[in-house]
């Protein structure tokens, strides 16, 4: 007769059953090996198990994590991503493509998680919140901000300037989620890297309306050149009209089409009937357009046409 064993759903937190658990509340390894393949649980990582039929979602990973770890909080893009915060495709993250990133506070693991990356820095009680219904512990917005500007590298001040504005995340209205001055505040504390992003939080522009939009101003701040930024012109019946980026004395828009980034299609019709309004606005002498993935992939060659365009206007 097999001993009593506590049932394994009472043993699930959030969602996510520890294999130690289950061993713990008298269950043999080959036991619960069985249990689990045929019921149709899901590993989530190793000694951790998602529920029959459960969405194993990013949160899931997560909190299977923080369980089999719970010295670690979800930290810098991943803590953005829970806060609906704009960051670049992956790939640009420090820890690399694909990966969550989490800080260890007690600076004491150095064990490799597989899957993350893992930053080893201080965090006080004020530094961490608990968000979301898988109850994760997470970096405030305040410190998360702060850690990914202090990290680096500058492109960092999309997640900046998302926070700090009203935005649209994967199709949801979302306000500001943080003021300049408390960022600025959090800012203020003596961690490595502190001055650098203070430096670069000088930069901050709140009428940037996507991560695109951050990223081309960046380029041509590099770059010496300065246009006016959500410029306001009116249209010949006298409405008025905010442009992306405008030389005003030059006439020279420049406009950043917003379906290939976050986007809709929906979107991208309103844009071009907005650009032809643009066009024939008075002060606009010429119009240049470009999609995102230009932003974001070919930066030297827009760079190239709007100095072109701007020496094109003083002949």
């Amino acid at each position: 007769m097999e001993p009593e064993r506590k049932d394994l759903r009472a043993l699930v937190e959030c969602g996510v059953l520890l294999a130690s658990r289950a061993l713990d509340a008298g269950w043999s390894r080959s036991a619960l090996s069985r249990r689990l393949r045929d019921e149709g649980w899901t590993l989530v990582r190793q000694g951790a198990w998602a529920q029959p039929r459960t969405d194993v979602d990013l949160g899931l990973h997560l909190k299977a994590a923080q369980l089999l770890h719970p010295e670690l909080v979800v930290s810098h893009r991943t803590s953005a991503q829970l806060w609906s915060i704009e960051v670049l495709e992956a790939g640009a993250a420090a820890g690399g493509a694909g990966l969550v990133e989490f800080t260890d506070p007690l600076l004491t693991s150095r064990r490799r998680l597989m899957g993350a990356h893992v930053h080893h820095l201080p965090l006080t009680d004020t530094d961490v919140e608990t968000v979301g219904r898988h109850r994760l512990r997470t970096t405030t917005v305040a410190r998360t901000l702060a850690d990914l500007l202090r990290s680096g590298p500058r492109d960092a001040l999309v997640a900046v300037e998302s926070a700090l504005t009203q935005r649209r995340v994967e199709g949801v209205p979302r306000p500001p989620l943080i003021t300049p001055a408390a960022l600025a505040t959090e800012l203020a504390s003596p961690l490595l890297g502190g001055t650098r992003a203070r430096q670069w939080l000088a930069l901050v522009d709140l009428g940037a309306g996507s991560p695109a939009e951050t990223i081309a101003r960046l380029r041509m701040h590099d770059a010496g050149l300065h246009p006016e930024t959500q410029a306001e012109v009116r249209t010949r019946d006298g409405r008025r009209r905010f442009l992306d980026f405008f030389f005003r004395a030059e006439g020279l828009a420049v406009e950043i089409e917003g379906y290939a980034y976050h986007g809709t299609r929906d979107s991208h019709r309103r844009d071009m009937a907005r650009f032809n309004e643009i066009a024939h606005c008075p002060e606009v002498r010429r119009l240049l357009r470009y999609p995102a993935t230009d932003v974001f992939h070919h930066p030297a060659r827009i760079l190239r046409e709007i100095r072109q365009a701007l020496a094109d206007s003083r002949v």
